[in-house]
């Protein structure tokens, strides 16, 4: 055995939350090594839908504007599209992500920040890229094999899969970021629920100038209708486009108690034809992989002083677009916590707040996406296309919703009913920025839940309640135009005041933990000229919000208060699991 490696934080995986994990670590100084049994970061597409908050994160930790360089920007994500074929009938259309004209005014109300598509081996290279640049020591061909801890930290073993041997590596915190077979996970011993394998899929990445087919009616995601598609039991086959238009990647199904077929290029292509529905377009297959659609989810994220997030704890489908995002948000919520932990600045109490906060969220992701699978079964149900029946019967069953017949206006509306009803996949802002932290970490403030005025999975609703993201609102600082997510995060608590403020100010000043303020009002550091702050603040100019590094609201007063120091002083020490 050679020499123990030493370091802060062992990560293992460098995947979306491993990458991001490592990113925000470093960015925060604390010194991480990320281990990875493969022997490069990922090779195929697989995650691509990135979310506001997603980009907020981001934004937060200086790589946005990289990721929105490369990706495909939210205008040609939105035109889902129902067909027979990429070259045969279209059956509907569902305005997606943020591209409805009423969805993207909501949008663009919600965040500084805009959703795109960015292909998951776009994106881990920026992240860790990002990391390494700031300190995260990486390390290919390296395999976790097991780990034990104890009071004062985490010792795993790993095998150098180059060289063969294995070492040691002692951290003082272990994150399993291992994937939907995390071994780490098993190892620590994480309940679950749910189930693995509920049905099963296979990726195939190709080459093909589909621009003629598509570029008209420009999306991520392309449905077709094929006799013998069985994606997630729904009967559809899934055309994405993973670079405009000439790289893509086809979603299969295959019966997962039978095993997946042998992927053969010739078995490949002959799928890509079928969807594609144009014998004569050359096609290049670069990859084919068999998967499996999950349903699972941890009920604890930590053991002692091992975490886990992303797949390792929600194990879904790739509906809605949640997967990589809810992982990128686990390690953001995560590594402020150990940062402050690891410099004696907070009780290691915080780090209960993790799986409090993130294990809710896991499970409604998981929920939220397989739910959205079996809402597709109407579009199906609308044109017959469900029960057993010949090739033949499906397309006369198509072919049926255009006569004219009181049949057929039925089934027209069935299936635009049914297609709109996809918003609840391809539109569900309140799932992507809803969220509503209830732990140690945030300190009520006596308030009544007013519950949500519309919709919650569909509509994003602002909300200065502790416990909620701290609203967007565009402000000035001199000829600066900025959010109010521009002024808190960078590792840091951000007290938000305004005129009249001053005890509050006062009182942040007077902390052993520094905290950043942020007076708001006419003639202040910031204004806030359309108003927006003064309406969405939910307290008045004296009032103050603190705000916790990853932008959560921890602690509201709404109006001034004599004795701001000492309130003040107990939410901080509440937060940070002193009390």
């Amino acid at each position: 055995m050679s020499t123990v490696v030493e370091t802060d934080v062992l990560i293992v995986g460098s995947g979306p939350a491993g990458a991001s994990a490592a990113l925000a670590l470093s960015t925060y100084g604390v010194p991480n090594i990320v281990v990875t049994r493969y022997a490069s970061l990922a090779d195929t597409p697989r995650a691509h839908i990135t979310n506001q908050r997603t980009m907020e994160v981001l934004r937060d930790l200086g790589v946005e504007q990289e990721v929105v360089a490369q990706a495909t920007p939210q205008h040609l994500m939105g035109n889902t599209t129902f067909c027979t074929s990429l070259a045969g009938e279209e059956l509907g259309r569902v305005r997606s992500w943020g591209n409805d004209p009423l969805v993207q005014a909501e949008h663009e109300l919600a965040s500084p920040t805009r959703m795109c598509d960015m292909p998951q081996h776009l994106m881990e290279p920026v992240l860790v890229n990002a990391a390494v640049a700031r300190g995260t020591r990486l390390r290919f061909e390296t395999e976790y094999l097991s780990h034990t801890q104890d009071a004062d930290g985490v010792t795993a073993t790993v095998r150098d899969r180059l060289r063969g041997d294995t070492y040691e590596i002692r951290a003082k915190y272990l994150i399993g970021a291992d994937g939907g077979r995390s071994r780490v996970a098993a190892d620590a011993g994480l309940p679950m629920g749910g189930q693995m394998g509920v049905a099963g899929s296979i990726n195939i990445v190709f080459e093909a100038d589909l621009a003629k087919y598509t570029a008209h009616r420009p999306s991520t995601l392309y449905w077709v209708l094929a006799p013998g598609a069985t994606v997630g039991g729904i009967g559809a086959g899934l055309v994405r486009c993973v670079r405009p238009w000439n790289e893509w990647l086809i979603v299969w199904g295959y019966d997962v108690t039978a095993g997946a077929p042998d992927l053969t290029t010739e078995y490949a292509e002959s799928v890509v034809r079928k969807l594609v529905g144009d014998d004569d377009i050359p096609v290049t297959i670069k990859s084919s992989s068999a998967w499996t659609v999950n349903e699972m989810y941890a009920e604890r994220y930590a053991n002692g002083r091992v975490f886990c997030g992303g797949d390792a704890v929600h194990r879904h489908p790739p509906s809605n677009g949640l997967g990589s995002n809810t992982s990128v948000q686990d390690a953001y919520n995560l590594a402020w916590k150990l940062r402050l932990v690891l410099d004696g600045t907070a009780h290691p109490r915080l780090l209960d707040s993790y799986t409090a906060e993130r294990a809710p969220i896991g499970r409604q992701v998981v929920t939220r996406a397989n739910q959205s699978i079996r809402e597709t079964a109407p579009v199906f149900e609308a044109l017959d296309g469900l029960s057993p029946q010949t090739p033949e019967q499906l397309w006369a069953n198509i072919a049926a919703r255009k006569d004219s017949t009181e049949a057929a206006v039925k089934q027209r509306a069935e299936l635009r009913e049914a297609i709109a009803f996809k918003a609840y996949e391809f539109n569900a802002h309140g799932v992507d920025l809803n969220q509503r932290y209830t732990s140690g970490a945030i300190v009520p403030d006596g308030t009544p839940d007013p519950g949500f005025a519309r919709d919650p999975e569909l509509h994003h609703q602002p909300s200065s309640r502790p416990g909620a993201r701290l609203p967007h609102a565009w402000i000035t600082s001199g000829s600066r135009t900025l959010s109010t997510l521009d002024t808190v995060g960078r590792g840091r608590f951000t007290l938000l005041t305004g005129i009249g403020g001053e005890d509050w100010v006062r009182a942040a000043s007077a902390q052993d933990l520094p905290v950043a303020t942020v007076v708001i009002g006419p003639g202040q550091e910031y204004e806030d000229p359309y108003g927006d702050w003064a309406r969405l603040s939910e307290i008045s100019d004296a009032g103050a919000l603190l705000v916790r590094p990853d932008g959560f609201v921890a602690f509201r007063h709404t109006s001034s208060a004599p004795d701001a120091g000492e309130l003040l002083a107990d939410a901080l020490r509440t937060v940070l699991g002193h009390v």
